[in-house]
């Protein structure tokens, strides 16, 4: 397979690349060499067998088994140029030898062994020396293998079940190319081939560590893609060697290493909506866990987060940028883009071109023909054009605030339950916008005089530690000069703090002395400090050393 591919594999699943490089490894694949080397019976192909060998965690390569000489031949795209490949034949060594995941070889099996047909092998012989353009989208290794078996024009020899990608699709994956096996040759079976004679010294994986890595990963949209296509193959693993003489505590083994993929799925769909709205927080199953041990309402959350415009606003103020000593106007200027199918010209945009012209793909006689137009750039296609208005900033010199915040958060008894509930997803909002920006949020929870808990956020898995935070308490009474003097301190003290603003979250008013408020009104002034009170229960209420009121 092609080496961009393989590249794209491991910048897309960086963890999983830095965790093999120090010689761990992760997922259902090192499990399956494990069992597949020690317990399961080792094949030697025949003609006309497919067999594949992993290069990475996502990809493989595939070719057709075409005779025992030499220690076996193996007929199958190899790249030799920019986008170009050549059908060649390769042993075993050339083969696996840009394989990472180690160099075993897969064959198609049935119960009774290696399964092919004499009429796939010639196929995939008489094609040996033909040249082709090599694309990830349009044409690859498994693209040559079922092209072979489709040319046969074998008989269907079993009825495919599975769960596949459409038939229409334009990359054929192992997935599509094992089921023609299946219904074609009749592999009910993959089975390791171990040409090397190094089955035996496959280690056991470190199942703690792969359960690890799975429960510690950030639960984000393309890691669970990834997570739930190894839950789908761990589950055919199971029900391929569902008759075999596997030893019961291995399968144990197997099964929880399902079961590990399946509670860290089920976690990310009870919580989907809220982890979508804190696209900085990157919580991991463990985390989630743990704050689901500590009652948190991960629904109700997002309800307030989703729900409530007051928060919304106020996290938008608290959290817009402020870096610019400018104000940016903004204006919408017309700007030529592509937006519209304006009709139809000769390029070589395979992303925009004609049905009429893929079709060429699916005739061997024809597809040399589309090779031809898109390499002179003669390929009937789509034309895009339009206008669109683009927003252009126009300076104006204003003087602006720049800075994190320092949010003071009242823990009486009488913020329990939805009071409290309003203030985490206010702190949320904000904490996720101020993530974005880099700016930090310095936490203070506060009961009663002299009582302080404090919290400094400064990267984005903290927003995990602030749920946990959040659920401490004091659960006695009020005084709001502890936490203001603080913040002041803070502010004045630390010099990333220089230019924040304080944010007051409780549920009432506490009355100030008057020295105190003199006092925090000059410092306020002094250090150019704006205060944001929030009030998550009762009516508005009016302060003196407040900014601005707002009631959740």
């Amino acid at each position: 397979m092609l080496s961009s591919l393989l590249n794209a594999g491991k910048a897309l699943f960086s963890p999983i690349a830095t965790l093999a490089h120090i010689g761990i490894k992760i997922g259902l694949k090192p499990i399956k060499y494990f069992i597949d080397s020690h317990f399961r019976d080792k094949v030697v192909p025949i003609e006309g067998s497919v067999v594949y060998s992993d290069l990475w965690f996502a990809v493989e390569h595939s070719g057709i088994y075409i005779s025992d000489d030499n220690g076996g031949q193996i007929s199958n795209i190899v790249v030799d140029g920019i986008a170009d490949s050549s059908v060649q034949i390769s042993d075993p060594s050339d083969f696996t030898s840009k394989s990472i995941m180690g160099r075993k070889i897969y064959v198609s099996c049935n119960g009774l062994g290696a399964v092919g047909d004499f009429a796939v092998a010639d196929e995939s012989s008489s094609r040996v020396g033909e040249r082709h353009f090599y694309g990830l989208v349009i044409k690859n290794c498994h693209h040559f293998c079922s092209s072979c078996i489709r040319s046969t024009n074998l008989p269907n020899k079993l009825s495919w079940v599975g769960t596949l990608l459409p038939e229409t699709t334009w990359e054929l994956t192992l997935n599509l190319l094992k089921s023609q096996a299946y219904t074609k040759l009749g592999a009910t079976k993959w089975l390791l081939w171990d040409w090397d004679n190094q089955a035996d010294n496959e280690p056991e994986p470190d199942w703690q560590a792969n359960e690890d890595f799975f429960k510690n990963q950030p639960l984000t949209p393309e890691f669970i893609e990834y997570l739930k296509a190894e839950q789908q193959q761990t589950t055919d693993y199971q029900a391929e060697i569902t008759d075999e003489d596997i030893p019961e505590t291995v399968r144990a083994y197997l099964g929880r290493f399902e079961q590990t993929l399946q509670d860290v799925a089920d976690m990310y769909d009870k919580t989907k909506q809220f982890l979508q709205l804190c696209p900085q927080a990157q919580f991991s199953y463990n985390q989630l866990k743990e704050l689901q041990d500590c009652h948190t309402d991960f629904s109700a959350l997002a309800q307030q987060l989703q729900n409530n415009a007051t928060i919304k606003e106020l996290a938008r103020k608290m959290g817009r940028s402020y870096i610019s000593e400018e104000r940016k106007k903004q204006q919408k200027v017309p700007q030529a883009s592509k937006s519209e199918v304006h009709g139809t010209h000769l390029s070589d945009d395979i992303a925009r071109v004609l049905p009429s012209e893929l079709i060429n793909l699916d005739d061997e006689t024809l597809e040399t023909l589309f090779y031809a137009r898109l390499f002179e750039k003669n390929l009937l296609c789509y034309e895009l054009a339009g206008t669109s208005l683009h927003h252009e900033q126009v300076s104006e010199a204003v003087q602006k605030r720049t800075g994190p915040v320092v949010a003071c958060l009242d823990t009486s008894a009488s913020m329990q339950g939805k009071p409290l509930l309003k203030a985490k997803a206010l702190l949320f909002a904000i904490a996720n916008i101020l993530k974005a920006e880099k700016r930090s949020l310095y936490v203070l929870l506060f009961g009663a005089s002299g009582e302080i808990r404090q919290l400094v956020m400064t990267d984005a898995q903290d927003l995990a530690g602030l749920l946990a935070f959040l659920n401490q308490g004091f659960g006695g009474g009020t005084d709001f000069e502890s936490p203001l003097a603080e913040g002041i301190k803070i502010i004045e003290g630390q010099k990333e703090y220089h230019k924040a603003d304080i944010l007051m979250i409780s549920d009432g008013d506490c009355a100030l002395s008057e020295a105190f408020t003199q006092k925090f009104n000059a410092d306020k002034l002094r250090l150019n400090v704006m205060v944001y009170s929030v009030l998550c229960a009762g009516g508005r209420v009016a302060d003196n050393f407040s900014d601005e009121v707002v009631v959740l």
